[in-house]
């Protein structure tokens, strides 16, 4: 967690994300990648020169699942935990029966979670995007939409005023399988029947082969095209 929560800040303090007295929502999916920033987040909130507070916040989707032990593990971080329940999968497999359900999903879940996070007085939320998600965003819009681009580290919604921050881009998906290893950390099992059979997973799957197989280094090198192309809100 130590290398998690410094990478954190670093990416925290080059992209200005945090302000004086913010208060933050991080957007907890339940899965490991939100519950360890969550960890981070609470852990930086100790001792960080600027006074911000942390919070939890989770969409219940409608798939089922027990969020009583993430209560218990906000209980335990010392930060608020909320739920908010949704008819999302009814909407979505029953009712629309969606073929490719991902991005209405994607944007459903986006515009519930900034409401929510205002109804809890937070103006900033905290997404769990991590190093490898950027590379991912970064080959599927190539692939898929023939275009250099990738989510921002900090992106401000005009109509909403809400800003959402992504203060795990320099994490590794490694390390945050190493945390939730090494700690009692209760990841929720996945429930949604479209997991693990996007174009996401493919791409995952491909940058894995090609630096394993062919080209290694290739994970820095892509980053570092990421910071260098000039896509809105990424520097150097």
């Amino acid at each position: 967690m130590k290398k998690v929560v410094s990478l954190t800040r670093k990416a925290i303090e080059e992209y200005d994300m945090i302000k004086q007295n913010d208060r933050i929502a991080v957007g907890v999916s339940g899965g490991k990648d939100s519950l360890v920033l969550l960890g981070a987040l609470a852990e930086l909130s100790r001792y960080h020169p600027k006074n911000f507070k942390v919070i939890g916040i989770s969409l219940d989707m409608g798939f089922g699942g027990d969020f009583e032990p993430l209560y218990r593990y906000a209980e335990k971080l010392g930060v608020e935990y909320y739920v908010k329940h949704t008819d999302f999968k009814e909407i979505i497999f029953d009712i629309r029966q969606e073929a490719n359900p991902c991005s209405l999903c994607a944007k459903m879940r986006r515009g519930a979670l900034n409401d929510m996070a205002l109804e809890h007085g937070c103006k900033t939320v905290a997404l769990g995007h991590h190093n490898d998600d950027v590379l991912e965003t970064f080959f599927l819009s190539l692939l898929y939409e023939g275009r250099v681009n990738c989510f921002a580290p900090v992106t401000y919604l005009d109509r909403t005023g809400v800003t959402q921050i992504r203060p795990m881009i320099y994490v590794r998906e490694r390390d945050i399988r190493g945390v939730i290893k090494h700690n009692d950390i209760p990841v929720m099992e996945k429930l949604c029947p479209a997991d693990g059979a996007t174009k996401r997973e493919y791409v995952k799957e491909l940058i894995r082969r090609l630096e394993k197989e062919t080209t290694p280094g290739l994970r820095k090198r892509l980053f570092h095209a990421v910071r260098a192309s000039k896509i809105d809100g990424w520097k150097i």
